[in-house]
């Protein structure tokens, strides 16, 4: 499988999610898209198997994708300070990839019913869902 994880800023939630999916991920490609250098490096540091930056690896990567992961923000536009560019918001949410997304409440979006459990949880719970549908 192809899981394909987004972040952007300092990529520290990509980096988090990598690094808790090492061990389940052995016969899966795990590539990192920051939508800058800064998070592309943290990620593929965290244990990603390769790595690129910008828009436009974004949006092929995402049709390449059988899972894209990351914050909840990857799906709206100009969301992590503008650097969700609505080309990539759209290659993400139109994608036929299952989306295991963060919720992090600094986007603008709030998600009814969704726990507000600590980051540390959330990515542990992302993981999870990842690790289950690698298993399907």
């Amino acid at each position: 499988m192809n899981i394909l994880v987004i972040d952007g800023q300092g990529g520290q939630i990509g980096a988090r999610l990598i690094a808790a999916l090492k061990d389940q991920t052995e016969g899966h490609t795990v590539v990192a898209v920051g939508t800058n250098s800064i998070a592309t490096q943290a990620m593929i540091k965290a244990g990603a198997a390769r790595g690129a930056t910008g828009e436009n690896p974004a949006v092929v990567l995402s049709a390449r994708a059988d899972i894209i992961a990351g914050p909840l923000g990857i799906i709206a536009a100009n969301a992590l300070l503008g650097e969700i560019t609505p080309k990539i918001a759209m290659a993400v949410s139109e994608s036929s990839a299952e989306k295991v997304l963060i919720p992090v409440n600094r986007c603008g979006i709030q998600i009814a019913g969704a726990a507000h459990s600590s980051m540390k949880d959330d990515i542990r719970d992302a993981a999870r869902i990842i690790t289950a549908l690698i298993k399907r």
